[in-house]
């Protein structure tokens, strides 16, 4: 059987996000810790967040910023979902981030069917989230979409049949959405490891290569650039 790579090269590009926007009018962001230009800037709240991405989209003439797969971020300190007394810090992001400011139509990648469904509630979690369930070639994997609106998750019923490209909600605003300026954090998980609703989106250091295992880069489906 191929692995799960070779899969992903055959399949043709999909979009999760806005399916109007061309690729072309995409631009890559970094968010990670070794961006200066960031570091100088106070970004604290989703306010200040979205006022960042929102003069980077105007001044690249781009509709859509995305990246952030295996990057070391700071972002992710003001919560103690990613940082407490018991637990290593986990600051690496191991989804792909759609950043666009406003509330925007999510497609399902592939075919498939619900996994779960719920609404993460913490500050600086994904706010309402799905999870879908796909099969390739006797393959089994997931797609996580995070950071949705609320309405999303309505109707919602585990084992439902989703088609690609069909309407499964709509980006989530702050604070519903964790709190974050408006993006889908979209990722691939393999192995779900019995959790429902949920799956890590950041790691520490010292679960990463297990995670980078688990959870390609989305952008072998997506193919932006």
């Amino acid at each position: 059987m191929e692995n799960i790579t070779d899969i992903f090269k055959n399949i043709q590009a999909v979009k999760v996000i806005s399916r109007d926007i061309d690729y072309t009018d995409y631009i890559a962001l970094d968010l990670s810790v070794t961006n200066e230009n960031l570091a100088n800037q106070k970004l604290t709240t989703a306010v200040a967040y979205e006022e960042y991405i929102q003069n980077y989209l105007e001044n690249n003439k781009a509709k859509i910023a995305y990246g952030g797969y295996n990057e070391t971020r700071n972002l992710y300190q003001r919560s103690t979902v990613f940082k407490n007394d018991n637990t290593d810090e986990r600051n690496i992001h191991i989804g792909l981030d759609l950043w666009i400011n406003e509330s925007a139509p999510i497609y399902a990648a592939l075919d498939g069917k619900i996994h779960s469904f719920q609404n993460n509630t913490a500050l600086g979690d994904y706010g309402p989230t799905i999870i879908l369930e796909h099969e390739i070639e006797s393959f089994k994997f997931h797609t996580l979409y995070g950071h949705l609106s609320l309405d999303s998750l309505k109707d919602k019923k585990v084992g439902n049949f989703v088609q690609q490209g069909e309407q499964i909600g709509n980006l989530g605003l702050p604070p519903i959405n964790g709190d974050y300026a408006p993006h889908l954090h979209f990722q691939i998980i393999i192995d779900m490891e019995n959790k429902t609703g949920d799956y890590p989106g950041v790691c520490s250091s010292k679960t990463l290569s297990f995670y980078l295992r688990n959870c390609p880069d989305p952008n072998l489906l997506l193919k932006i650039n």
